[in-house]
Order: structure tokens, then sequence, then C-alpha cells
């Protein structure tokens, strides 16, 4: 684990691929266990959900920012090749990855 210039680890961000929908407990499940996670394991957890049409538009580049990425449920996705475009980029860039 990483430490921020002192005492404080860096935050692990987690990239959420998936189009988020506050209405279905699945995506509301996933955020909660992430805060589940970070408080057992005291280290800081940023989650962030990145919509599958925001990928298939713009690309995964701003996937490189992130530690791991999870492609949560809720097909069918607004952008099924967003979803595989972050799939491949976490496969090929061995980049922790987590799907559901």
């Amino acid at each position: 684990m990483e430490r921020n210039g002192g005492n404080t680890l860096k935050p692990v961000r987690i990239a959420i691929i998936g189009d988020y929908e506050p209405a279905w407990s699945h995506h509301v499940t996933i955020n909660e266990s992430l805060r589940h996670a970070a408080t057992h394991l005291s280290i800081p957890i940023e989650p962030e959900w990145i919509g599958t049409d925001v990928i298939g538009t713009q690309g995964t580049g701003n996937l490189d920012s992130f530690e791991g990425i999870w492609c949560a449920s809720g097909s069918p996705y607004k952008s099924m090749e967003g979803a595989l475009s972050a799939i491949r980029f976490a496969r090929e860039r061995l980049r922790a990855f987590f799907a559901t």
C-alpha cells in the first residue's frame, strides 16, 4: 500500500463500469460493499462509476488512473462496446478486475 507523502495512505481508486441506476439494489450494494471493505481493511477506497456510453465515446484513457476495475451488472448496457473495451483494457494492462 502506497503512502501519500506522510502517514496517510493513498486512496485505492476503483472504476465501476456500468450505467448506475440508484433504483437497482445491486448497484447500491456495490457502493456499500466497497465502503465495507475500506472500513474492514482500514484503507481509503475511492470508487467512481463510469458509464459504458462514456467509454464507448471517449475511450479507455480515463481508466489509467484507476488501480482496479469492476464491471457492474446491469445489462443491457447503454454501450456494450464500452463495457467490452473496459474489460479489454483491464486484461491488457494487467489491472485488478472484478465482474458481477
